[in-house]
């Protein structure tokens, strides 16, 4: 049996920036506090947490004083850092280059147009989102779909923006939309601030699926991108399954199956995949019969 490792798969830059930068303080400290889970995927998690990582939500994070805490890749509003400097927290800030340069374009597009409506593509209460909606002192609205999209109103000018994670096909549809209903006089611009390093995994990974007999997409359920991506496995291989973990696979999956393709979302990480390619091996001498 053909078992392979999609090259394009594993963890983002900024997913392996913040990871990295976690590795580095938890060596020099032994403890690091993490707001949030510092990459949706339950067993890179657990492999932190045994090196010294707590993760914490927000409440906890309001009480603590002098710690140690690293913002991860997402991001987080100016209010998370106003309660940071208040309880003299020491932030260790991994917020992807991407998404920083993001907030602060969104941030200088309030303060230039306050009157304007500004728009973000993305998913409601995702951790990114909420940190670029922060910018905008809790003002900007957040569109998931076309249908969300006619709550705006059109005869005032909207500023569009995407969160870096979302699929550049539906942000163009998103665009089109406003197009369409836009009142004369109303202004109207969008900005490419998708990541291309995340949305080009989307025609890397349908090519990918489309090479195997059995595709095993492995990702966190937390994980959007995660979504995304082994949606389209699904389009292009009816044959793909969804794991988190290597005792996750069946050995009756394999029954037929002469090509298993392995892959996973910018959260998932490649030790996992390995892991998974190691478990179909184990398994193949035990099913013969099927």
């Amino acid at each position: 049996m053909q078992i392979e490792i999609d090259p394009h798969s594993g963890f983002c830059f900024g997913v392996t920036r913040a990871i990295g930068m976690a590795e580095e303080e938890l060596r020099q400290q032994g403890k690091l506090y993490c707001l949030g889970d510092i990459v949706h995927n339950n067993r890179e998690c657990e492999r932190l947490e045994a090196l010294g990582l707590y993760t914490i939500d927000h409440q906890r994070f309001a009480t603590l004083h002098g710690e140690r805490v690293l913002f991860r890749a997402h991001g987080e509003p100016p209010a998370t850092y106003r309660i940071a400097k208040k309880q003299q927290l020491h932030i260790v800030d991994a917020t992807c280059t991407v998404v920083l340069q993001l907030q602060k374009r969104i941030k200088q597009q309030y303060a230039e147009h306050p009157k304007a409506q500004i728009v973000i593509f993305g998913k409601a209460g995702h951790a990114e989102v909420l940190g670029l909606v922060g910018q905008t002192d809790g003002h900007a609205i957040v569109v998931e779909d076309v249908g969300d999209v006619m709550q705006l109103d059109f005869q005032r000018d909207i500023y569009l923006y995407s969160q870096t994670t979302k699929s550049l096909d539906d942000y163009q549809h998103i665009i089109q939309t406003i197009r369409r209903h836009l009142r004369p006089g109303a202004e109207f611009h969008s900005f490419d601030t998708i990541c291309r390093q995340v949305a080009n995994r989307i025609g890397n990974i349908a090519a990918f699926a489309a090479e195997h007999q059995l595709v095993l997409f492995v990702s966190g359920n937390k994980s959007s991108n995660g979504k995304v991506l082994f949606a389209e496995c699904q389009r292009v291989n009816a044959n793909s399954r969804q794991i988190e973990r290597p005792d996750d696979i069946q050995p009756q999956w394999l029954g037929g199956v002469s090509s298993v393709g392995i892959c996973g979302a910018t959260s998932t990480p490649k030790w996992l995949m390995e892991q998974c390619k190691t478990k179909i091996q184990d398994i193949l001498p035990t099913i013969t019969h099927i």
